[in-house]
């Protein structure tokens, strides 16, 4: 697996990278080891957010990209009531201080809120005027929301939208990444495992992505990466807090699926038809 663009930024990474979300209720020292064997497997995409831990996740990170700044795309978002022209700006600050950084490499509105999404967005460009933040994007927008942001920000601004997308979950198929790559924005997908919603070993889903894996001498949950960053337009962001964990999501970089076998997982997970909202956890 290549590496692609991410969206309107210019810059080319691995699809899959390292989540964050709940990884400060675990312990701190193996997080931190995770987070730098990511790193060292090429990883670079570390994706973190203002609400995880209320800033303890960011923190973790922080220690963990110390002297390595340069080598780590490193994303946070704001949240929907901070993300006023001042508010932004505030808690763009703390997100700094919090990873040791003096710049994110992309920023994102995490939902959906009260502030109107042109104040949202000067904001972020603002910031990306003073090298704060070198690109910027949204978080859980549907099609609809996303057309108004791009009628708000213009072509060429929005660099991601990061959404719920599992084997499970993939109604964003539907409309979102179609619409994202119309669009040149990149498709992050996070919880790519399920919230403890990924197939059991017994199960006749489980049985086939285990029957794919052993023909790969991989994984399932690998099996499972492989299939949701088909698309080069589609990044995933797994949980780093184990290193054990982040060897094995790093060795699907390697795992391409035939086109037999992705329409065999395809038809084992079918995509079912649009939903009336977006999903989001």
């Amino acid at each position: 697996m290549a590496r692609h663009v991410f969206g309107s930024t210019g810059q080319a990474i691995e699809q899959i990278g390292q989540g964050s979300w709940y990884i400060e209720q675990g312990d701190k020292r193996e997080a931190i080891a995770a987070l730098r064997r990511g790193l060292d497997l090429g990883l670079s995409h570390i994706d973190t957010a203002e609400m995880y831990g209320d800033g303890r996740s960011e923190a973790i990170i922080g220690e963990a990209i110390t002297g390595r700044r340069e080598g780590v795309f490193l994303v946070s978002k704001v949240l929907p009531h901070n993300a006023s022209r001042q508010g932004v700006r505030a808690a763009c600050e703390r997100s700094l201080k919090h990873l040791k950084t003096d710049r994110l490499d992309c920023y994102l509105l995490h939902w959906r809120g009260p502030h109107p999404l042109a104040e949202t967005f000067a904001a972020f460009e603002a910031l990306k005027q003073e090298g704060k933040i070198l690109s910027w994007g949204v978080s859980n927008f549907d099609e609809d929301d996303l057309d108004e942001a791009l009628r708000a920000a213009g072509k060429g601004r929005i660099a991601c939208n990061q959404v719920l997308y599992h084997l499970r979950e993939r109604a964003i198929e539907h409309a979102v990444i179609p619409w994202s790559e119309r669009n040149g924005v990149a498709v992050t997908a996070y919880s790519p495992f399920g919230h403890d919603d990924f197939p059991e070993p017994g199960s006749t889903q489980g049985k086939l992505l285990a029957e794919i894996a052993t023909a790969h001498g991989a994984t399932a949950r690998q099996v499972a990466l492989a299939f949701l960053t088909r698309r080069t337009s589609v990044f995933a962001i797994p949980k780093a807090g184990r290193t054990a964990h982040v060897e094995e999501n790093a060795e699907a970089l390697g795992l391409a699926l035939s086109a037999a076998e992705i329409a065999r997982i395809d038809a084992a997970f079918p995509l079912g038809r649009k939903p009336h909202s977006l999903p989001m956890i």
